[in-house]
């Protein structure tokens, strides 16, 4: 048992440290501090085994059972078998307990083998052999065995045991090269970093003889963040205190690479490292189709308790005449005589709740989870959902939400990577307003790059634009691959000239340092700190790299802090112009942002660059904000913004850049179809205004004709944001009652197609955002903002939402989810910026993009490109939503069918709780009889062909807002279940009412009475499915035909044999002497034909009087089938 928690609460009260709570203390290679350094406080940590199992060999049955039966349906049928067992009710308790005991044992062999899987998996990992520093040895141990505070040796291309500090590698700076794509799928080479007084241990030895403590935050999941710091003991001399931070943790599923081997520390173990802590999952999402399955669960447990209530009450109505109460074949017993009324009543109560219990579906739960299971295989397996550059598919992460990819209404997708491909190309730079640009035309002829440098070496502003070519070389955090095996051949460094590339988690740098290759600077490598640079004149040009304050998406910047050759401290700042042009003092402010806008509207990326010159004193200042912030355990985040906001200040603006990501291929066609299919997107991106709105053009989603209503924080500096969203609200309201009253007028289509298009698309940004969704607003005394801007929202069919913060973009989708419609929302994107919100909406896909796998691995399902979101939702949505509404509404139409002629019996029969049918009948049919065709239709459905749907978009709109799961449908299938049971039951009373059943004259028995509903029932429920079919398979028409088949030799066999395990056989020889008669087979095909027609007949005049769009495609896919058959 882990103590850790008791251990912490202890520490904190009685030895009075009250940040041990949020910190530990590692002692590396379990060496005691010196005397009268600091106490010594043995601490216990978990080891490093992981288990994943749910599991064990002891626990199963009772933990798997108690998980099971929380299950409301399947703990409702347990009561029920127990009330079978302890009263007298008319049907054994084999009916409920057999159909349970199937459920529950399907259900648990499933989830025992996958557990078994997982025990598989936790074995071979827990016993991999790890190497271990002790006494200056290198130790083989397994990998389970490690513990906090050993020292490990990884060597390359192995895999990290768990969550380690680097202390030295076998590269003389101190460096080492990591892949993370077990972790967050990011493929390229991540640099890590030793701390300077340890990166010099090269032997087991040295590493041994280190003293020292790490101080460290408490494991916590995210896989990016990591506060610390290793203080070392040298002789008797104060501690040396060193920051650790990200750069420093290797983290557990990381490879080492291009690195001969390190030495590390354990720091986390077991289930504590990182990535054991993302194993928890994610919150439950529901889909609206179980809320309306639990919504017609709960309707039919009211029908059944009061078909309980009422034969309960008539039962004692009937029987109020002495005569009735006791008839001369029933005597009571003394003991029945004496009991109360009310607690006969009571019994009576539960015994014909047994006896209707079936008509909640027990078998429906497991059907629903084996189609989903199932079903979800259907999206991996799609060959055009394949990328062949990545060499994979779409993945599902989560098969619970299939049917809601056919409900979204809204779609929120991210735009660098989503919509673009996210493969940056340097377009031009501006510098004090000259423009650069590489492979210049000039007369109309490509310039080498040769001719261009030429060009530049003659433009004016010679040493401006110097520092800036140098400031894009040196502030960026891009690493070099020098050498990379192609087909056995090596590449690297030929002639003193570099053909070395470039690696980085951040495409825009990879464009940029490539964009100044062009020019003529050339970033060659970082080595012992160092950055070199070969500049125009073939000059290698050194300067030493002091800082990095590296960027994030709250900045929106980066800064490096470097030495020049001549001493000179520079600090280099790039970052989006919101947040430069803030903090510059001098420079051309003015042609720059002209050319940053101009370059914005034709949709390329832009980023600004600015520098400092810092005397010593500032420099040492800077310096001293620096380590107290990387120093500190508390509040490490917002120390370091502190600082970085100090020191990035008081900059001279250098220019602008200029990088095109390229629109992905095919998303404007994914968006206009999702447009027609009745979707609403959503752009959310953190890019500029124009940027963005220049993609949205090129991807349609603004159309020429959309009229664009700006509510932007410069639109808001001129009027007060009250203002600006009354007037944009009385905009769309009038120009939709201008088109409601046009609509009602025209008589043309060509009048109704005008009218359609006069939409309107939204821009807003995230400071106006923030300012519509801040509550208590003064002065909102009119009303809401957060109404009025989802009312406009409404009204718009597209909206651009810019400048957006990760969190910005979840709050989105929260408001457009908690709005009063409750519509489906869809969040698309490849980014970790985007998990946020894929976790909010109600569908979550994330894209295998190129900035990591974050978004895909948090994400319900993954995609290769955006285009594969058009199949994914209008073709494979479509067919889930479908399939599964049929599966619900088919289930309840067949149990009512199957137990109101048990209700109608019970007036017949003196509400006696007279079984009308057989034991064996009332266990296999929801369990055998009925369950495979529908299984195999919820599987293999298709109501039309997946061309149809992804050429004709707007039959997604027959399906939206949950619309095969409405009451009104609901409450059909319901009817029509009655009107067949009461034509099972009143056609086969009267055909046979008086009559004699056989030529030899034997009467018509209550068995064979029972029996012969029961075939026409099976009959009935499996041919309504058939003519619901419209996609026939050979598979099909086995498992439709084959149960009907099974079900007539089940019943000669059950009745045909006198089986011996069976004390009576009431059913002896019926199946088969009501099959010798001809009226039997006269009565089971009328009867079947009379309760099929209604549903035949409906359908038919629907299709002829008003047929949906997906009715109108089908008939036109069989006139064009007939038309090639008759070619």
């Amino acid at each position: 048992m882990d103590f850790s928690l008791l251990r912490n609460i202890i520490s904190r009260y009685c030895v009075g440290e009250e940040i041990w709570v949020d910190s530990r203390t590692v002692y590396i290679g379990h060496k005691e501090p010196p005397p009268g350094a600091e106490a010594y406080i043995p601490q216990r940590y978990p080891d490093n085994r992981i288990v994943s199992s749910k599991y064990t060999f002891w626990n199963f049955i009772p933990k798997n059972l108690f998980e099971q039966f929380r299950r409301i349906a399947n703990f409702y049928f347990l009561v029920i078998f127990l009330v079978q067992l302890i009263i007298d009710t008319p049907t054994s308790p084999v009916t409920s307990g057999l159909p349970l005991f199937f459920v529950i044992t399907v259900t648990a062999i499933k989830q025992g083998y996958e557990d078994w899987l997982r025990h598989k998996a936790d074995c071979s990992i827990n016993e991999c052999p790890v190497d271990v520093v002790q006494q200056g040895k290198v130790v083989r141990t397994q990998s389970h065995k490690l513990r906090v505070g050993d020292i490990v040796v990884v060597k390359e291309d192995e895999t990290f045991p768990c969550d380690l500090i680097l202390l030295s590698s076998s590269r003389s700076d101190g460096t080492c090269y990591v892949t993370t794509t077990s972790l967050d799928g990011e493929s390229s080479h991540k640099t890590y970093y030793a701390i300077p007084d340890t990166m010099a241990f090269r032997t087991e030895q040295e590493v041994d003889s280190l003293h020292a403590t790490i101080e460290c935050e408490q494991p916590q999941p995210d896989l990016y963040k990591f506060v610390g710091r290793i203080n070392i003991y040298k002789d008797k001399e104060e501690p040396v205190a060193r920051p650790l931070g990200a750069e420093n943790l290797l983290l557990r599923g990381a490879t080492l690479k291009n690195t001969q081997h390190i030495y590390a520390v354990a720091v986390y173990t077991g289930m504590e490292t990182k990535m054991a802590l993302n194993y928890q999952s994610k919150s439950q999402k529901r889909s609206a189709v179980e809320k309306s399955m639990n919504a017609f669960l709960i309707v039919y447990l009211c029908i059944l308790i009061s078909k309980a209530v009422i034969n309960t009450v008539l039962k004692y109505a009937w029987q109020w005449s002495p005569d009735r109460d006791e008839p001369w074949y029933n005597h009571r017993t003394e003991h029945e005589r004496q009991r109360h009324v009310v607690i006969r009543a009571f019994t009576d109560f539960l015994a014909f709740m047994v006896l209707f219990n079936y008509i909640i579906p027990v078998s429906m739960y497991v059907t629903v989870e084996m189609q989903k299971f199932l079903g979800s295989y259907f999206i991996s397996w799609d060959e055009e959902m394949f990328d062949e550059e990545l060499g994979e598919g779409a993945q599902v992460n989560t098969s619970d939400l299939n049917e809601e990819l056919g409900q979204v209404e809204y779609v929120f997708t991210d735009k660098t990577g989503t919509l673009t491909e996210n493969n940056m190309e340097f377009i031009e730079c501006c510098v004090d307003g000259n423009v650069y640009i590489p492979h210049a035309i000039c007369n109309g002829q490509i310039l080498s790059a040769a001719s261009s440098i030429d060009m530049i070496d003659s433009s004016p502003g010679g040493y401006r634009r110097d520092l800036f070519f140098r400031a894009l070389c040196l502030c960026h955090t891009v690493q070099v691959k020098e050498e990379e095996t192609v087909d056995g051949i090596k590449r690297g460094i030929h002639q003193g000239r570099p053909t070395s590339f470039y690696i980085s988690s951040s495409p825009d740098e990879v464009a940029l340092v490539e964009g100044m290759k062009r020019l003529g600077y050339t970033y060659l490598r970082l080595k012992d700190n160092y950055m070199e640079i070969l500049n125009k004149d073939d000059e290698i040009e050194r300067f030493e790299l002091l800082h990095v304050l590296n960027f994030d998406s709250v900045r929106r910047r980066m800064s490096v802090i470097v030495k020049s050759s001549s001493g000179d401290y520079l600090l280099f700042c790039k970052g989006a112009d919101s947040s430069i042009f803030p903090r510059v003092v001098s420079g051309k402010v003015e042609q720059v942002k002209a050319r940053v806008e101009q370059n914005a509207v034709e949709g390329l990326r832009t980023l600004c660059v600015a520098y400092r010159r810092l005397s010593q004193s500032e420099y040492q200042e800077a310096c001293h904000h620096l380590m107290e912030a990387k120093l500190a355990l508390q509040d490490r985040e917002q120390r370091l913004a502190q600082a970085y906001d100090i020191i990035e200040r008081d900059f001279v603006l250098l220019g602008a850049t200029a990088v095109e990501d390229r629109l992905q291929e095919k998303a404007a066609d994914t968006i206009e179809s999702l447009h027609k299919a009745g979707m609403k997107v959503w752009v959310l991106t953190g890019d500029k205004m124009e940027t963005a709105a220049a993609t949205c053009y090129a991807s349609k989603l603004f159309r020429r004709t959309t009229q664009i209503l700006e509510l932007t924080k410069k639109r808001t500096e001129e009027q007060s944001l009250h203002d600006v969203l009354f007037e944009l609200n009385r905009t769309v309201l009038r120009q939709r009652s201008i088109s409601g009253y046009m609509l009602i007028r025209s008589f043309s289509p060509s009048d109704v197609l005008s009218v359609d298009c006069l939409d309107f698309g939204l821009i807003i940004d995230g400071a106006t955002l923030s300012a519509v969704l801040k509550p208590n607003q003064e002065g909102a005394g009119h009303g809401n903002y957060r109404e009025i801007f989802l009312e406009i929202c409404r009204n718009c069919s597209a909206v651009l939402c810019c400048r957006m913060a990760p969190l910005q973009k979840a709050q989105i989708v929260k408001l457009i989810k908690a709005s009063k419609e409750h519509p489906i929302t869809l969040a698309i994107g490849d980014g970790a910026n985007d998990v946020s919100m894929i976790l909010e909406a109600h569908v979550g896909i994330g894209i295998m993009g190129k900035e990591g796998r974050q978004a895909a691995r948090n994400s319900d399902y993954a995609i290769p490109k955006f285009k594969h979101l058009k199949k994914m939702l209008l073709v494979h949505g479509h067919y889930y939503y479908i399939r599964i509404a049929e599966l619900v509404q088919y289930f309840f139409y067949k149990n009512v069918c199957f137990i109101f002629p048990q209700f109608l019996y019970q007036f017949f029969c003196g509400f006696s709780q007279q079984p009308l049918y057989d034991t064996a009948y009332l266990t296999l049919y929801n369990i055998s009889f009925t369950s495979l065709p529908i299984l195999l239709y919820s599987l293999v459905e298709q109501h039309v062909s997946m061309d149809t749907l992804k050429r004709e978009p707007s039959l997604y709109r027959d399906i939206a807002k949950n619309s095969l799961l409405r009451w009104p449908v609901f409450l059909y299938w319901t009817c029509l279940g009655v009107f067949d049971a009461v034509v099972f039951f009143f056609g086969a009373y009267f055909l046979f009412d008086n009559t004699t059943f056989t030529s030899n004259g034997q009467m018509f028995g209550n068995w064979t009475f029972g029996t012969l509903i029961f075939t026409v029932l099976v009959f009935t429920v499996t041919l309504k499915l058939a003519l619901d079919t419209h996609h026939w398979t050979w598979i099909n028409h086995f498992v439709i035909w084959g149960s009907l088949l099974f079900y007539v030799i089940f019943s000669l066999l059950w009745g045909g044999i006198i089986w011996p395990f069976l004390n009576y056989q009431r059913m002896y020889y019926v199946f088969m002497q009501m099959l010798s008669s001809g009226p039997a087979w006269l009565s089971i095909i009328l009867l079947i034909t009379v309760s099929l027609l209604p549903d035949v007949i409906k359908k038919v005049l629907c299709r002829a009087m008003c047929p949906t769009a997906t009715e109108r495609a089908q008939v036109q896919c069989w006139h064009h089938l007939h038309m090639k058959l008759e070619v």
